[in-house]
């Protein structure tokens, strides 16, 4: 498997467009489209498609207009269209217009009623099977249907009776009559309508003849007036038939261009729709937007932000090279971004008891609060600072304490210093306690009054900083973790089945975690780093919930330097 690796990517759109405005190509003016259907919900890979689209429009100063190709009543719902809507504009796009292909049905049948007229589209009346038979394999030619040749004036009447809803679903098709012996299978007499009486999303129950995507792809971008058409290589062998249908018409702009681009594919991810609504249906993930899904939703709620998934998508270019590309280079950026604007916060996921032996108490017994100045952002001074509580008695994690430090354990032990963040030089002593199992639940240590912030007077240096959280203060949280949804790189390589590649345990819930009183008002779906731990988001529904985004350490660096080494050999 080659993973593909950041920078250098090209874009190869880009150089079409800058040639096509020096020779004057379309008056130099530039339109694209995003063409999703309404099928499902916009997953990681469309958002190349969108940043491709829209880049090249905003780049050479033209507009992009989404247009939903809903020309398949079957399988579109009303239910996609607004949260599509609504995924391009968290991305940070916004289109010029926003169409469907269904505006264009009246024009689109027009058309195809002239090549009939013309014999260039005949009704063919075999089934589906007998159809897809006929066309042969490649490198070997097709064979004509019999109701080839038949006569136009016969085809176009029945091809009006099949508007009117005269037969029943399958009964026949409208095929362009191409060349059955092309080597390009999508030349040989593809179909251009079929009977199918679904309800349409907008329609409803107008139409019981539908237009197939090639057919009104093309059209719907002349109509619109697109001038460069990009698709993903899937498309390359469909170029011809774009072609030839708008060779064949008279269009009221110039005639647009189609151009293919790799799409994005992620190690340890799928994002066949097919697949991804067996997830669901399965409920081997809790929806769409699950957080371990790719799904735009799904990453907008574990907390990546759109301008990562922009700075990734810009990195990796959009050339005709098919590649899959590590899914840790896409956190990479998530993490480059979370660690420029991400506020920190201190949390303590598997809480173990700190109780500070000598801290102060009050006049009147009860144990002093002192508010220490924390930093909201390490990285932006405008983020300014917040009072953290500090108390005698304080959370820390679990593998923060070893009663028997092994060598180079520089955290907390019997009679170890360590530095609590933003706070105070602590030392433990012997005394712990612990539960009827034998674990530790309670340490004891002593303060240094002096070292307030961290610093001691006389310049001692402690090898650990360690977060907290003050007990009293504290609220309670769940915190998600999570790992790859599929443990394979590529899933399904195996066995065929991505789904065979499930990880059963690419989520942890951890109850009853402890974070600090300033989570309950940070704003959902805003990732904020949980000191020492990574960078978490509050989930969008249930409060004081938390998606684990990424971590803190950067696995693509690690990944880069080992295929660096593996060249070097």
């Amino acid at each position: 498997m080659t993973v593909a690796g950041a920078g250098g990517a090209g874009d190869f759109i880009a150089d079409v467009v800058r040639e096509d405005n020096a020779k004057g190509t379309f008056s130099g003016r530039v339109q694209t489209r995003f063409p999703p259907e309404p099928n499902g919900y916009l997953h990681i890979g469309h958002a190349k498609a969108i940043s491709a689209d829209f880049g090249i429009a905003e780049q050479f100063d033209g507009i992009c207009n989404v247009r939903f190709d809903d020309t398949n009543p079957d399988a579109e719902d009303d239910e996609y269209v607004q949260p599509i809507l609504d995924d391009v504009a968290w991305l940070g796009f916004t289109p010029a217009n926003v169409f469907y292909a269904s505006d264009y049905f009246d024009q689109l049948y027009v058309w195809a009623e002239q090549l009939t007229a013309a014999g260039l589209a005949y009704v063919d009346q075999q089934d589906a099977e007998t159809i897809s038979a006929q066309r042969g394999l490649f490198g070997r030619p097709g064979l004509d249907s019999p109701y080839r040749d038949r006569p136009a004036e016969e085809s176009l009447d029945l091809f009006r009776r099949m508007k009117a809803g005269e037969f029943a679903d399958g009964a026949m098709v409208l095929r362009a009559k191409i060349d059955m012996r092309a080597d390009n299978m999508q030349m040989r007499d593809p179909v251009m309508y079929r009977i199918r009486r679904g309800h349409h999303i907008r329609t409803k129950n107008q139409w019981v003849i539908y237009p197939m995507y090639d057919w009104a792809h093309g059209q719907s971008d002349a109509i619109e007036g697109v001038t460069h058409s990009m698709c993903t290589l899937e498309f390359e062998d469909h170029r011809p038939l774009y072609d030839w249908y708008l060779n064949h018409l008279e269009l009221p702009f110039d005639q647009p261009r189609q151009y293919e681009f790799a799409r994005l594919e992620l190690t340890h991810t799928v994002t066949s729709k097919r697949r991804l609504a067996q997830l669901v249906a399965q409920g081997l993930v809790d929806g769409w937007d699950d957080p371990r899904m790719p799904t735009l939703r799904g990453l907008r709620r574990r907390g990546y932000p759109a301008a990562a998934i922009r700075s990734f998508c810009a990195s990796i270019g959009v050339s005709k090279t098919n590649s899959r590309h590590a899914i840790e280079e896409l956190e990479h950026h998530v993490r480059v971004e979370l660690n420029r604007v991400a506020l920190r916060r201190m949390a303590v996921l598997r809480p173990l008891r700190l109780v500070i032996d000598n801290w102060p108490v009050g006049p009147d017994g009860t144990p002093v609060v002192d508010w220490v100045e924390v930093a909201n952002n390490p990285e932006n001074a405008d983020d300014g600072v917040r009072l953290v509580p500090f108390s005698g008695s304080l959370y820390i994690e679990q593998d923060d304490f070893r009663e028997d430090a092994p060598p180079k354990y520089y955290r907390l032990a019997p009679g170890r210093e360590v530095r609590l963040r933003g706070a105070y030089l602590v030392r433990a002593t012997a005394e712990v306690v612990k539960d009827q199992a034998g674990r530790v639940v309670e340490v004891h240590a002593v303060y240094d009054p002096a070292t307030r912030s961290g610093q001691a007077p006389d310049g001692r240096k402690v090898k650990s900083t360690m977060h907290w959280v003050s007990a009293p203060h504290a609220e309670d949280a769940i915190v998600n973790l999570y790992r790859h949804l599929f443990a394979a790189e590529v899933p399904g390589a195996a066995t065929g089945d991505p789904l065979d590649d499930i990880d059963p345990d690419s989520r942890e819930t951890l109850t009853g975690c402890k974070v600090e009183a300033a989570l309950k008002n940070d704003r959902p779906g805003a990732a904020v780093q949980f000191e020492r731990l990574g960078y978490f988001a509050p989930d969008a529904r249930q409060p004081m919930v938390f998606h684990r985004t990424v971590t803190l350490r950067d696995e693509w660096a690690k990944l880069q330097a080992r295929q660096q080494a593996d060249s070097a050999r």
